[in-house]
């Protein structure tokens, strides 16, 4: 037996197969159910000619669902691709057409638009439809196909990127996401070389898994896997949009014990509704609030602990290329964390200077967050990116991550922000994330954005985009001095747009097109 993703959560139903595995509504699935229903789909696939390496669309919003598909295609050593349902037409294309993927599983809403996309889909061959015709689909299916041939070496590839120009596929081995990705590695401090010993760390007191983020971002189903590694439940939403309060009234009834959000685009709602009532929901089962794919600010960060002072609260830090990288935890009575968060980082990972060499602590030099060990074997069909990304230096492959970054005296790496959102103003560097920090801590203000537009003087100037607080009223100029008493005056915005509400991804992060168009034209 390899580190195969199938093979390991056979191993776990063959310890644990009448525990709950996972919740979504009405729906309750054991860990041998849903072993049988991700059968049903791994013989759906077959059937319709999917073997090893082929590609399988999935176009679902959060339910059992989306990893019983996912299962069923590692089953056969298929490859499952994460598809956006809100996609528009173009964008679906262009990810099915990349993806090569021959059967798409999808929102009914989206299958319908699908069939009159099929001339320019020539590879797809089959789309089932999310509620009956899925349902029919696995009542339809033959007996489970055989489980040999699978392989460590079997292919994960996860889309990602959407927000900055087209998806681009992330290509994974099977062995190296578990360990990079989905909590493979050191379990209790003892290292997992075999992967029979899984069944050796999975608890009696299982963890309950709440993924709040769509279950097509990495996140979200990295943790949810994870959770299955190890005998725990996995509580899905079947709410189709984000309410603070009806995801508290699911974490309370499911006794949630860890809850997984992405920023303060979920947990200042979440702050507020427990500052708003705090007597409503009984959450003495949760011990942790997990972010990953955002920071939080320190604001937010106090606001949830002082609502929920038994609980940690954990910035995890990671992206696609490379995994799971780095935490921040605080608790009740932690040290004020005052500007950029600093995360204790893995082994694996340094923070690499221009000439691809580890920074020294304490040094102040800004460089790029890296990771070495287990990664991705690139970019799906792009060789000349993946060599950008992953470069090999002195013999070790590095995966460059977009986010610069210190490494301070006692070794935590200070994260500033990504690359890519770093505005550039008359020769000085400004990192939004950090004016953000600054903008969110502000009593006034609810939410905000901060991007560079273009300035026929400086080339960049610092633009915000500012929501605020139900009943508040604050003078955009206060905004700007505010910013000013805390960061170096070039930092401070120049523009500052109000707005009723900042406009953000499905994934919590800053939409900063939308926040670029807004902060222009006003």
């Amino acid at each position: 037996m390899t580190f195969q993703l199938a093979d390991l959560l056979d191993l776990v139903v063959g310890v644990v197969p009448e525990r709950t595995a996972v919740v979504c509504g009405e729906r309750r699935l054991d860990y041998r159910h849903l072993r049988r229903r991700a059968g049903r789909v791994a013989s759906g696939l077959a059937a319709a000619g999917i073997g090893r390496g082929d590609m399988v669309g999935i176009a679902l919003r959060n339910g059992t669902e989306y990893l019983e598909s996912m299962w069923g295609a590692f089953w056969i050593g298929a490859v499952p691709v994460n598809v956006h349902p809100r996609y528009v037409d173009d964008e679906i294309v262009a990810v099915l057409i990349d993806a090569g993927a021959r059967v798409l599983v999808a929102e009914p809403d989206l299958a319908e638009r699908v069939a009159g996309l099929r001339a320019r889909l020539p590879e797809l061959d089959r789309v089932i439809g999310r509620g009956r015709p899925y349902e029919d689909w696995l009542a339809r299916a033959g007996a489970p196909p055989p489980t040999d041939g699978r392989s460590g070496d079997d292919r994960y590839v996860l889309y990602t990127g959407g927000t900055t120009g087209a998806p681009k596929g992330v290509v994974w081995r099977h062995e190296d996401v578990f360990f990079g990705a989905m909590g493979g590695g050191n379990r209790a401090g003892a290292p997992i070389t075999r992967p029979e010993q899984l069944v050796d760390h999975i608890a009696e007191s299982p963890t309950r898994t709440l993924p709040a983020s769509p279950l097509l971002h990495g996140t979200a189903h990295w943790l949810a896997f994870g959770t299955l590694f190890a005998g725990g439940t996995v509580v899905l939403s079947p709410d189709r949009t984000f309410a603070a309060d009806r995801l508290l009234d699911l974490v309370a009834a499911e006794e949630v014990s860890h809850l997984v959000i992405v920023g303060d685009a979920f947990a200042r709602p979440l702050a507020d509704a427990l500052a708003a009532e705090p007597d409503r929901w009984d959450l003495s089962a949760l011990t942790a609030i997990v972010s990953g794919g955002a920071t939080l600010s320190g604001a937010v960060r106090g606001a949830l602990l002082d609502a929920l002072p038994w609980v940690v609260v954990i910035d995890g830090y990671g992206t696609s290329e490379t995994g799971g990288q780095a935490t921040m935890v605080t608790s009740a009575g932690s040290p004020v964390v005052d500007g950029p968060p600093r995360f204790v980082a893995g082994p694996e990972t340094a923070v690499l200077d221009d000439d691809l060499r580890p920074v020294a602590p304490g040094s102040d030099v800004v460089g790029r967050i890296a990771r070495r060990g287990h990664l991705p074997l690139g970019y799906h069909r792009d060789p000349e990116r993946t060599a950008e990304t992953f470069p090999v230096v002195d013999g070790v492959r590095w995966a460059l991550t977009g986010d610069q970054a210190r490494v301070a005296d006692d070794g935590t790496v200070v994260l500033l922000g990504r690359g890519s959102s770093t505005i550039n103003s008359g020769g000085e560097k400004v990192h939004a994330e950090e004016v953000e920090r600054v903008l969110t801590a502000h009593p006034a203000v609810h939410d905000a954005v901060v991007v560079g537009v273009p300035d026929p003087r400086w080339g960049e100037r610092v633009a915000a985009v500012v929501a605020l607080r139900a009943g508040a009223d604050v003078d955009t100029d206060d905004l700007v001095e505010h910013c000013r008493a805390r960061l170096a005056g070039f930092k401070a915005p120049r523009t500052v747009v109000v707005v009723d509400a900042v406009q953000r991804l499905d994934t919590g992060k800053p939409d900063n097109r939308w926040a670029r168009e807004v902060a222009t034209a006003g």
